[in-house]
């Protein structure tokens, strides 16, 4: 539970911290002195969300009953069903088959490279520590 809280914690903080990013990227970059604040806050409360639950979700890759296969599938859908469900509400995504087909094919390589990259980084990790066992 300890571990739930601060990830929830560091989730929102870190959405917190990419909605300034964004808003300042389109004030600064984008032209736009004015902004709508009904837009702002549904997108901040949306990206907030976004923080939170891709901060979270990874605590499924530390339930060691289940196989990493089973851990990768859990995860994928709660990330894809929860992040395609806030950005068709707040239309992040145009609520169209093409634009859902779209977003689903970058949504699932982006996830493959990042999952992929876990991997290694993880597998090297292991492979370190099993060479200093050795060495005792």
């Amino acid at each position: 539970m300890k571990t739930f809280l601060i990830r929830s914690i560091l989730g929102i903080f870190f959405g917190s911290f990419l909605t300034l990013v964004v808003l300042f990227a389109v004030i600064f970059i984008g032209g736009n002195e004015t902004l709508d604040s009904s837009i702002l806050v549904k997108n901040a409360i949306g990206q907030v969300f976004c923080g939170w639950f891709f901060t979270v979700t990874p605590l499924l890759f530390e339930n060691e009953k289940l196989t990493l296969p089973i851990q990768t599938l859990l995860h994928f859908l709660c990330v894809s069903v929860l992040y395609f469900i806030i950005a068709f509400v707040l239309g992040w995504i145009p609520f169209t088959t093409v634009g859902f087909i779209g977003t689903l094919g970058l949504f699932v390589v982006v996830y493959a490279i990042i999952w992929f990259a876990f991997y290694m980084y993880f597998r090297k990790q292991a492979e370190k520590l099993n060479e200093d066992l050795n060495g005792l």
